[in-house]
């Protein structure tokens, strides 16, 4: 792409603290997700050759975390998890701590600057995801993708969604379009992808909303509605993933 270069983290270990100046879009909710609060900067530390930047100029301008995991490991025999995008974490860090040989690479975000988008990026990262996959030796790549679309539908189940297609054959949510595109075929539903759950006191404050009814709420940017409990004085937010797996033989 016309001016834009994309590398590794461990080839520009200087842009490391750089990750998170691009805007992205995000919902404020998905900032206080646990798990990404506790290895995100492991990830950066720990796995920088699977971290790849894209730069225009001086400027961050999409950014991609990918995590190797065993996979066939004992007690998981090659089955994609419920758990999707929590359990890929878990698994990749737990493997590495414990010496489990990684047989897999995991994709685990890709994200555009937003006065960026519409120009292919996220296609562009995938495939140079894709490429550092294979130069490193793994045959697979999976992702436990976030459906971009499914937000304007939370109460549609996952199971439903995942697989519409268009009168093309190819899938209804562009995100998923760009995975098949790439040659991914849509392998299962992750359930329980990604859990955030906080007081209601501070989904108030993410979300503008009143969270002072029991029962399903529905937060712009959620794939799925938050379940409130203000008597108990929290809610949780289950959100369920797709998961796909790219061929890299």
């Amino acid at each position: 792409m016309n001016g834009i270069k994309i590398t590794t983290l461990a080839e520009r270990p200087e842009l490391a603290g750089r990750l998170w100046d691009m805007r992205d879009s995000w919902p404020a909710f998905a900032e206080h997700d646990p798990l990404a609060w506790l290895l995100y900067p492991r990830m950066v530390a720990e796995f920088p050759e699977y971290i790849l930047v894209a730069t225009e100029g001086d400027e961050v301008a999409a950014r991609g975390f990918s995590l190797p995991f065993a996979q066939h490991a004992p007690g998981r025999d090659g089955a994609l998890p419920a758990r999707g995008w929590d359990q890929l974490l878990m698994w990749a860090f737990s493997d590495r701590r414990r010496g489990t040989a990684a047989d897999t690479v995991g994709a685990v975000e890709i994200s555009v600057d937003t006065a960026r988008q519409g120009r292919g990026l996220s296609g562009a990262l995938l495939a140079a995801m894709r490429d550092n996959a294979r130069a490193r030796g793994f045959a697979e790549l999976v992702a436990p993708v976030r459906p971009s679309a499914k937000a304007a539908e939370p109460d549609t189940p996952m199971e439903e969604y995942a697989y519409r297609t268009r009168d093309d054959g190819l899938p209804h949510d562009p995100w998923l379009r760009v995975h098949v595109r790439a040659g991914a075929a849509i392998d299962s539903v992750a359930p329980l992808s990604q859990t955030i759950s906080a007081p209601t006191a501070d989904w108030r404050e993410w979300t503008g909303l009143p969270f002072d009814t029991p029962g399903p709420v529905h937060v712009h940017g959620a794939l799925a509605p938050v379940h409130c409990h203000p008597q108990e004085g929290y809610a949780v937010l289950v959100e369920p993933n797709v998961w796909v797996r790219h061929s890299l033989a």
